[in-house]
């Protein structure tokens, strides 16, 4: 690298472990009971590096409560800080469990920020407006038939029941956090998938596309969700889709990622690329 100043901070990426003790789903190549062993093998890297926070992108379990009793104690052996975004498959619960999800995760609400360094991370929940994450009979459900409807007569690419939207208010509290980083000084990484278009983006993507685009101090959106992983920009802002863990028998795939004043570099594990994205 042309800079040899170090790092501002740097932290841990995993996305879509997707455990669950259940076969293999051989056709999608997702090995479920495999990601205890993958996110162990993670941790053991993570643990052994200056790490400010280690981010787990969605999909922790592939279906049942019980299936967190498993794989979060492998988080325990993690040095760092631990910090969750909910994934559709977090909802594959029983309906008495689908409010508990947040909290058996530690995560503060289903959307929030933190502040590390200086720079501002803004945490999306892309489940809130779904057909499964809300409680049967809260209006999110009707709202997410709905919307689906209408991106299927339309012959949406991204027309499918995993996927959702955020809702108006948390729309505008992501407005308000980029507008509050601004006013700091903050630079912002925003995360849940929305771009580049594909099967697995949210149904309200282009405006929350269009308002990243158009925020200078916005820099980066990460996430998982759509496990072969994938690259774009709007704007000056990056979106890059991690792979998923839960993908292949024996191949891992995780990150490692370095934030520089001019540049964030992207240092890939197992099947994961290496990539600088330059602010």
């Amino acid at each position: 690298m042309s800079s040899s100043a170090p790092s501002l901070f740097r932290f841990g990426i995993i996305a879509d472990p997707q455990y669950a003790a259940i076969a293999p789903h051989i056709a999608m190549d997702r090995y479920y009971a495999n990601s205890l062993a993958k996110v162990a093998a993670a941790i053991e890297v993570f643990n052994g590096e200056q790490l400010s926070f280690v981010m787990t992108l969605g999909d922790v379990i592939d279906r049942r409560f019980s299936s967190f009793d498993d794989i979060l104690p492998v988080y325990e052996t993690l040095r760092h800080e631990a910090l969750f975004l909910l994934g559709n498959h977090d909802f594959s619960v029983s309906a008495g469990h689908l409010s508990e999800v947040a909290a058996r995760l530690g995560m503060p609400s289903p959307y929030y920020s933190f502040v590390r360094h200086g720079w501002r991370f803004v945490v999306l929940d892309g489940n809130e407006v779904s057909i499964f994450a809300p409680p049967e009979g809260h209006p999110h459900r009707a709202l997410a038939a709905e919307m689906l409807a209408e991106l299927q007569a339309k012959g949406a690419r991204n027309a499918h029941r995993w996927n959702a939207a955020l809702s108006d208010e948390q729309f505008a509290w992501l407005g308000d956090e980029i507008a509050k980083a601004a006013a700091a000084g903050e630079k912002v990484i925003v995360m849940y998938p929305v771009h580049p278009p594909s099967e697995h983006g949210m149904w309200d993507s282009e405006r929350t596309v269009a308002l990243l685009a158009s925020s200078s101090n916005v820099v980066a959106y990460l996430n998982g969700h759509d496990h072969v992983g994938n690259y774009g920009m709007a704007g000056a802002c990056h979106f890059l889709n991690f792979k998923g863990v839960v993908d292949t028998e024996m191949e891992n795939a995780f990150a490692i990622v370095e934030v520089y004043a001019s540049r964030i570099e992207i240092r890939g594990f197992g099947r994961e690329v290496s990539r600088t994205l330059s602010i």
